[in-house]
């Protein structure tokens, strides 16, 4: 039964790919859609009242120097928030400011889309301060993400250093996918039991006569973008297993599909607007043979469970997991919220076998299963890069990817962008290791210790937000070294992206020949899950043999 459960859920996301890649290149292509009539006019206001010109273009200097600037606003602005909530309105239930380390923690993980949370929401954050600096964010990441992806496409098949307007690309990302599609989630989500209020807290006397205090508030709004936007966080601090946010086996499988839905999309669509869906699709199949080993491995790992378990007559691994979802689309769940960089989750992680503990370290420490916003298709496409460029010194010619040739320049580019993840991830995590005040933050000792340090810096720098609940994060150390793990992980990478599609851009088209390299084949995209794999293997193997490795072969058998 459980295994139906899956499938269907992944056939109905398949399904949607086609329609959905459709849509994106009509959206970002300036096609007609039936939106043009209901956001046609709003859209040119916004230009007008911004001083945007909607034709105007942007070379790749000026359109990440667009990216740079709205970024840091939007992070100046929600950090005031945060720090002055207290005396702000839309307060019900009285909540005070929040410190400066935790302050700039939170405001740093929701423009990056990468939504940590080393508080609890009910408790941590005021209404306006989950609308400003939570939602809200939620909207503008989603949307710069997949404004950087478009501009990055456009520079591989662009003839000039012209990757289109970003403003132009984010208001429509934000007016055009995220609204209507968010719109139409949280309503089947308010159908489905989740909250959606501006009252507070609610005292009631439960069943057995004690007194409960029930914290309500704008849940469903900022669950429908929380999934659709592959953002993560929670209002509450159990995140997605709490009956509030995920009330049912429905709404959990409307969840997983939201997730999906947009990564999987924008892989087709790069197929289109490339014009070549052989291309595109190699793409998808890398990764999508790549998640369903991940997937596979964290399935069974579950339904096997511990020998202690089995010693005692329980079998397969319950622990830290909903009854009202089961294994199955708990362990789903867990492979698409880390392969799409969601960090949402509906059980807890840390209580997962350690196999299924390492499926959720490896898919982010790849980065570039499906992917958040943008990002699993342009990580992708930098390994992608670096297999075309790796092939072609193999057979002595010069890499070409799309009719440009893959020179120097790329390569050390597209080397910074790969690099940076893995430094961002170990330096942290052994500085952490050595510090006595950061390691009184671990709960266990251990191997699982160092899985749970090791998970927080990978989450930070993947921008995912998903967590082992066993570290104490909410130390000054831990605000600020994961704070800036996530800003290094988000803008280092688009810089060096923009870079490399305004380079591509100005590069002349070379004719294809009997010796070019086809990088739509079957057998490419073959090398190019090699390339992945043994990259992510020599980068991360030490680290994972150390923590979640060791810890499996530990158990008793």
């Amino acid at each position: 039964m459980g295994f139906i459960q899956v499938a269907l859920t992944l056939i109905i996301i398949i399904l949607l790919v086609k329609p959905v890649g459709r849509y994106l290149v009509s959206v970002f292509g300036r096609e007609k859609t039936w939106l043009d009539r209901v956001f046609g006019l709003p859209e040119r206001m916004l230009y007008r009242v911004m001083g945007i010109r909607e034709d105007e273009t942007m070379g790749w200097k000026k359109y990440i120097g667009a990216v740079l600037l709205s970024n840091f606003v939007m992070l100046i602005l929600m950090y005031l928030v945060l720090r002055f909530q207290g005396h702000l309105p839309l307060n019900p239930d009285g909540i005070g400011n929040m410190g400066a380390a935790q302050a700039f923690n939170t405001a740093a993980s929701f423009i990056t889309n990468t939504n940590w949370q080393s508080y609890s929401g009910e408790n941590g954050l005021s209404y306006l301060s989950q609308m400003l600096s939570v939602t809200f964010p939620m909207f503008t990441s989603a949307a710069t993400g997949f404004a950087v992806a478009i501009a990055f496409i456009r520079g591989l098949v662009g003839r000039q250093d012209n990757l289109g307007n970003f403003y132009v690309d984010l208001i429509r990302s934000l007016t055009r996918i995220f609204l209507p599609l968010s719109f139409l989630v949280a309503l089947f989500l308010v159908f489905q039991g989740i909250p959606q209020t501006f009252q507070g807290a609610v005292n009631v006397t439960t069943l057995e006569g004690a007194q409960q205090t029930i914290t309500r508030g704008l849940v469903a709004s900022l669950e429908s973008i929380k999934h659709i936007g592959t953002n993560g966080g929670g209002w509450f601090g159990t995140n997605s297993a709490h009956p509030f946010e995920n009330p049912t086996p429905l709404a959990n499988m409307v969840h997983i599909i939201c997730m999906m839905l947009l990564p999987t999309a924008l892989v087709y669509a790069f197929g289109i607007m490339v014009k070549n869906k052989k291309q595109g699709w190699a793409v998808f199949a890398a990764m999508g043979l790549i998640f369903l080993v991940m997937l596979s491995v964290v399935f069974v790992s579950e339904y096997r469970g511990v020998p202690a378990l089995d010693a005692a007559g329980l079998h397969g691994n319950m622990e830290g997991k909903e009854v009202r979802f089961g294994m199955s689309e708990s362990t789903l769940f867990t492979a698409v919220t880390t392969a799409a960089t969601t960090g949402s989750v509906n059980n807890m992680h840390e209580s997962l076998t350690p196999m299924g503990g390492f499926v959720a370290l490896a898919e982010m420490m790849l980065n570039n299963v499906y992917g958040g916003k943008g990002v699993g298709l342009l990580n992708g496409l930098l390994y992608l890069i670096l297999s075309v460029f790796i092939c072609g010194l193999m057979v002595g010619r010069t890499p070409e990817f799309l009719g440009k040739k893959i020179e120097g320049k790329e390569v050390k580019l597209a080397a910074i962008a790969l690099l940076i993840h893995p430094f961002i991830i170990l330096a942290p995590t052994a500085l952490a290791l050595a510090t006595p005040g950061a390691t009184a933050s671990i709960s266990n000792g251990g191997t699982h210790g160092l899985s749970e340090v090791l998970y927080a810096f990978t989450s930070g720098a993947a921008n995912n937000g998903s967590a082992f609940g066993g570290l104490n994060a909410n130390t000054d150390f831990y605000n600020i070294g994961i704070g800036l793990v996530m800003l290094f992980g988000r803008y280092i990478s688009i810089i060096a992206l923009i870079a490399i599609a305004g380079s591509l851009a100005v590069k002349r088209v070379v004719p294809v020949t009997t010796g070019t390299l086809r990088t739509n084949t079957p057998l490419f995209t073959g090398i190019l899950i090699m390339i992945i794999l043994v990259i992510g293997a020599l980068t991360f193997f030490p680290a994972l043999a150390l923590g979640p490795i060791a810890e499996h072969l530990a158990m008793p058998k």
